[in-house]
C-alpha cells in the first residue's frame, strides 16, 4: 500500500534561475527501507522536505506530494507531527531543551498527552535506544553520535509511521555514523516503520534499502532495487558509467567492471543479479575460481612487485633526511584524574607525503593532531615541526606559513556572516591587492565547488559544504604542513575524489599532510603511508598494501571480498583488474589444452 506518493513534482527557489526539482515522480510503499542518493545540490534535502508539511521550502511548486492518499500541505498539523517524523544533518539544529528526559518527552507533551502515557512511552524508547545511563544528563554533555540519537530518540517516541532522514550522519565520526545507521535498519525491520533516508554512506545503506533513489541535477533518473541500480549506473561499458557509480558499494563496482570485462556472472536461480555484501562477493568469486587459492593470486601490476619493494627500501634510506614532523616519547593527560591519552608516542612524517593516522574513536588521535599544533602541551616528550620545536613561544611562528590545522568540526573556522567574506578573512594579514585576494577567493571557491553558495550564511551549508569551505579557507594560508582531522566527514563520493585530487598535487608540490581519518577507503586508495593508532601510540605503519592488505576487519571492502585468493587486493579497481586477468589467463590455458 502507497505511503507516500509525489506526482510530476516541479519547485524553483524565488531567485534560482533553475528549478531545483524537475518533474519528480514516485511512491513508497509501507514499511520499505529507502536510500535517496546523488550529489551535494542534486535536490535531495529539497525533495525530502516537501514531504513534510511544516518543512516545505518557500518557492514556486507544481504537481502532487500525497501522504496516505492525501494531499501534505492539506494535513490536520497534529497528524503531520506525529505521523511523519524528520532527522536532520546537525544534530544541535533540532534539540529545544536542557535535558536528555525533557527532549524525549517534549514532543509528546506538545500533542498534549496525559503524563502515564508520557511516561511510559519515554521509558520504552529510552530502552529501546539504550539512554538509559546518560537519561538525566544535559544535553551539552552529549557526544555528537548522542544527540542525533536523541533526535531519532525524541521523534520515534511520537511513534511515526513514516521516518525521513536527512543525511543524518554527515556530523558524525565514522563508528557513530554506522551505529546509527544500525539502528535506523532496526526500527525498519523491527517496527514496521517506513524509511526515507537521503546519504552519502551508500556502502552500508545498499544492504539495507528495499529501494534505492538516484538523483542528477534536479531529476529522480533512478528508482529501483539496489542491484538492478548497480547495472543501470554501470552502463555497459566503463565509458558509460554515470558518475554515481563510484559511489556504489565497492563489491558493486567490482561485479559491473568485471561484467562488462567477460568474467562470469554471478547467477542466482537462473537469474543474473549483482552482489551486494562481501559474503556475496565472495560466493561469486568462489563460483568460478573454486577455493584453491595457491594457483589463482596473480601479481597485481604484472611482475613489478619487485621494483615496489626496492622502491620502498629507497624511500625508507631517506626518511631520516626528509622528516618533517617528528614527535619523541610523547606522554599526555588533560587533567591530573585521568588516564593518560598519549603513552610515549613515536611517530615520524616525511616531507611531501600524504600521512593517514587511523584508530578507533576516543584513543588519541585528535589530540596528537592538537599536540603537533601546540593547541595542547604535553606533559612529556618532544615535537619538532619543519625544524621547530613545538612550545607556546614558537606557536606565531610556527602557524607563519608553516603550519595549517582543519579541526573536526570546520564550524570553529567560521567567524563572519557569509562564506565569500570567510574566505576573504583568511587573506586579511596577507600583503597582496585587493584584486589578488578576489582572484584567489575566486578560485577556492571553484576548486572547493561552492561557488553558488558565496552569499550563504556558514551555519546554512551542509556537513559537506561546511567540510569543503574550512578546507578552502586554510589553503588560501598556503601553509607548508596541513593537519586535517577527519576530512572526508560529509563528503559525497563524487568531492571525495576531488578532494584527493588537490591533496595530490599539494604533496606533488612538497606540501605535508597529515590526516586523521576513519574514512578506510579513502585512506588505502590515496595515502603515501598509514598507520594504527592503539593505547596510546603507534603501533603499526606502512604503505596502504602493507598496512591493510590480508587483514580480517581493518581493512576495505575490496580486500574483505578477495583475500584468500589476492591478499595484496585493497581498492576495487585493483581487484576488479585482477579478476580480469585470471579470467584471461585461465581462458589462454584452456584453448591450450584443446586439441
Amino acid at each position: 500500500m502507497a505511503t507516500i506518493q509525489v506526482r510530476n513534482l516541479n519547485f524553483a527557489y524565488p531567485t534560482a534561475e533553475v528549478r531545483a526539482l524537475e518533474d519528480v515522480s514516485f511512491t513508497v510503499n509501507q514499511s520499505e527501507f529507502v536510500v535517496l542518493c546523488g550529489k551535494s545540490g542534486c535536490g535531495k534535502s529539497t525533495l525530502l522536505r516537501h514531504l513534510k508539511k511544516n518543512l516545505t521550502p518557500y518557492g514556486q511548486v507544481e504537481g502532487e506530494v500525497l501522504y496516505d492518499g492525501q494531499e501534505i500541505s492539506a494535513m490536520d498539523d497534529r497528524r503531520n507531527a506525529a505521523e511523519i517524523g524528520f532527522v536532520q544533518q546537525n544534530p544541535d539544529n533540532q534539540i529545544v531543551t536542557d535535558k536528555v528526559w525533557h527532549e524525549l518527552a517534549f514532543g509528546l507533551e506538545s500533542l498534549g498527552l496525559d503524563n502515564k502515557t508520557i511516561k511510559r512511552r519515554v521509558a520504552e524508547m529510552a530502552s529501546f535506544f539504550d539512554i538509559q545511563t546518560w537519561f538525566r544528563k544535559n544535553v551539552s554533555e552529549l557526544s555528537g553520535g548522542q544527540k542525533q540519537l536523541l533526535n531519532l530518540a525524541s521523534i520515534m517516541v511520537m511513534q511515526p509511521k513514516v521516518l525521513i532522514l536527512d543525511e543524518p550522519t554527515s556530523q558524525l565520526d565514522p563508528i557513530a555514523a554506522s551505529e546509527f545507521l544500525k539502528t535506523i535498519y532496526r526500527i525498519n525491520r523491527d517496527l514496521g516503520t517506513t524509511i526515507i533516508i537521503s546519504e552519502h554512506r551508500l556502502e552500508e545503506l545498499f544492504t539495507m534499502a528495499d529501494k534505492v533513489m538516484v538523483m542528477d541535477k534536479g531529476r529522480l533518473i533512478a528508482y529501483d532495487e539496489p542491484w538492478n541500480i548497480g547495472n543501470f549506473l554501470a552502463g555497459n561499458s566503463p565509458e558509460e558509467r554515470h558518475p554515481m557509480f563510484y559511489g556504489m558499494p565497492a563489491v558493486m563496482k567490482i561485479y559491473s567492471h568485471c561484467r562488462a570485462a567477460g568474467v562470469p556472472r554471478c547467477i542466482r536461480e537462473g537469474k543474473e543479479i549483482s552482489p551486494l555484501t562481501i559474503r556475496d562477493g565472495r560466493l561469486w568469486l568462489e563460483s568460478f575460481l573454486g577455493h584453491n587459492t595457491g594457483d589463482n593470486i596473480i601479481e597485481p601490476e604484472d611482475g613489478k612487485a619487485d621494483e615496489k619493494k626496492a622502491e620502498a627500501k629507497r624511500k625508507e634510506s631517506e626518511k631520516t633526511e626528509t622528516e618533517i614532523i617528528k614527535v619523541k616519547d610523547l606522554w599526555f593527560r588533560y587533567s591530573k584524574e585521568s588516564g593518560d591519552v598519549l603513552r610515549g608516542l613515536n611517530l615520524s612524517v616525511n616531507k611531501g607525503e600524504l600521512f593517514c593516522l587511523l584508530g578507533g574513536n576516543g584513543v588519541g588521535k585528535s589530540t596528537t593532531l592538537k599536540a603537533i599544533s601546540g593547541a595542547v602541551i604535553p606533559q612529556h616528550g618532544t615535537i619538532t615541526v619543519d625544524g621547530l620545536k613545538v612550545k607556546k613561544e614558537n606557536l606565531k611562528e610556527l602557524f607563519n606559513k608553516r603550519l595549517a590545522m582543519l579541526p573536526q568540526n570546520p564550524q570553529a573556522l567560521f567567524t563572519e556572516i557569509t562564506v565569500e567574506e570567510e574566505l576573504l578573512e583568511a587573506l586579511y594579514f596577507e600583503k597582496i591587492s585587493d584584486e589578488e585576494k578576489i582572484d584567489k577567493i575566486e578560485k577556492t571557491l571553484e576548486m572547493m565547488e561552492i561557488t553558488h553558495l558565496r552569499k550563504s550564511h556558514p551555519y546554512d551549508l551542509s556537513g559537506g559544504e561546511q567540510q569543503r569551505l574550512a578546507l578552502g579557507k586554510i589553503l588560501l594560508l598556503d601553509p607548508k604542513i596541513l593537519l586535517l582531522d577527519e576530512p572526508t566527514k560529509g563528503l559525497d563520493p563524487f568531492f571525495k575524489i576531488t578532494l584527493a585530487g588537490i591533496l595530490k598535487k599539494l604533496t606533488a608540490s612538497g606540501v605535508t599532510i597529515f590526516m586523521v581519518s576513519h574514512d578506510v577507503e579513502f585512506c588505502a586508495e590515496y595515502a603515501d603511508r598509514c598507520a594504527m593508532f592503539f593505547d596510546g601510540d603507534v603501533v603499526s605503519e606502512g604503505t596502504p598494501k602493507e598496512f591493510f592488505a590480508g587483514n580480517s576487519f581493518y581493512t576495505t571492502s575490496a580486500n574483505r571480498i578477495v583475500r584468500m585468493w589476492f591478499p595484496e587486493g585493497i581498492t576495487w579497481e585493483e581487484v576488479a583488474n585482477w579478476a580480469e586477468r585470471v579470467t584471461a589467463s585461465r581462458s589462454l590455458k584452456h584453448e591450450k589444452r584443446e586439441p
